[in-house]
């Protein structure tokens, strides 16, 4: 009778109709350096054709050391439960996977993010009023109580009240950061460790989940463990993760600062960057960071809404278009050439004026 390892291996490869018998050995090769060969009562036999991994370096050890961590485990667990759980072909359980964990980890750190944005801009415009009442309380306090500059700057640090009041530190704004680059990269390395059989490539897990993922792709790649040689999907990435960019580019109302500038050309110099990259690895990785990339665009475009913002519970602020999605057509004619280009000035021009009078209102208030 054969033994209940055995059952589990023909179960599998009948359901990926691929030969398998008592007696016939049944080999196959995955995208990476070992080569097994599946006999009898699940008897594995690794013929590594590769020389044995070494850390070399400083690079290699800290690769290792996130490819056996603790959360890229944790991440990888979850991929294979959501694919057990749900029976869909790989690529499909990596759209899903990577729109549930963005929802539930990133979407609320962004709608966070865009509160505590507002509420600086806020006390932007509370700012002016009170330095000028500091300034003359200064000059008070020096002429009347012969006070030093040491006594005065205490004066000047009433302004940090504001932020605490609000609950609103500038290092809050790179919360998403904080969160989505973390995830990213475990993702990134859990679906990497799934393609290679890592950490453990005698697992019969990771043995067949590589031979579902070569079986597990959808049109031009069938196969989820070799690279898109069509770069289909690595120009697409290109391509979304600049539209990002070049959306938030042209959504603002106000003109960049220097450091904006330079932020949006680091940026684009990454998003450039990651073409040549996604060519190289397979095309697991290559469907997520496509899906978390429309992910982002998506979440982006539905922010800028007001009725998402204040469904969200987002404060309103003086610089919120009332409509941006006709504000950001405008934007994309006037960058392709189209007509347009007086209606965004006038359209600028009229934000920053009600900006103006709203301020005004702040500082009377």
């Amino acid at each position: 009778m054969a033994c209940f390892e055995e059952k589990l291996i023909k179960r599998h490869f009948s359901y990926l109709n691929l030969p398998f018998g008592g007696h016939r050995k049944v080999i196959y090769q995955a995208n990476s350096p070992q080569k097994y060969t599946l006999v009898k009562c699940n008897q594995v036999r690794f013929n590594s054709t590769a020389p044995p991994v070494e850390t070399i370096g400083f690079l290699a050890n800290i690769w290792q050391s996130i490819s056996n961590s603790t959360p890229v485990a944790y991440v990888q667990q979850s991929l294979v439960d959501i694919h057990d759980f749900t029976g869909l072909p790989w690529w499909s359980s990596i759209v899903i996977s990577t729109i549930l964990f963005r929802s539930v980890v990133t979407l609320p750190l962004t709608v966070y993010q865009h509160e505590i944005t507002a509420r600086l801009e806020k006390i932007a415009l509370e700012m002016p009023a009170i330095v000028n009442e500091l300034k003359k309380e200064a000059n008070l306090a020096m002429k009347t109580f012969k006070w030093t500059e040491q006594q005065t700057k205490m004066l000047r640090k009433q302004w940090k009240t504001l932020i605490i009041r609000e609950n609103c530190h500038p290092a809050k704004t790179f919360i998403v950061l904080w969160g989505q680059i973390p995830l990213w990269i475990f993702q990134s390395v859990a679906l990497r460790n799934l393609v290679n059989m890592l950490p453990d490539p005698t697992s019969l897990q990771a043995q067949i989940v590589v031979t579902e993922m070569t079986i597990g792709g959808f049109g031009w790649i069938p196969n989820l463990t070799e690279v898109d040689s069509s770069y289909i999907l690595p120009v697409t990435l290109g391509i979304i993760n600049l539209a990002i960019i070049e959306v938030q580019s042209m959504i603002r109302t106000r003109p960049p600062t220097r450091f904006q500038k330079f932020v949006t050309n680091i940026f684009r110099g990454l998003s450039l960057l990651m073409v040549p990259i996604a060519c190289t690895v397979p095309s697991a990785l290559t469907v997520y960071w496509v899906t978390s990339s429309c992910y982002g665009l998506t979440q982006n475009l539905l922010l800028m809404s007001p009725t998402a913002r204040r469904a969200f519970r987002i404060t309103k602020t003086p610089s919120e278009l009332e409509n941006p999605y006709k504000h950001l057509w405008l934007r994309v004619k006037q960058r392709t050439g189209y007509e347009g280009a007086t209606l965004i000035s006038q359209t600028t021009k009229s934000t920053v004026k009600e900006n103006k009078m709203e301020g005004d209102k702040c500082r009377k208030e």
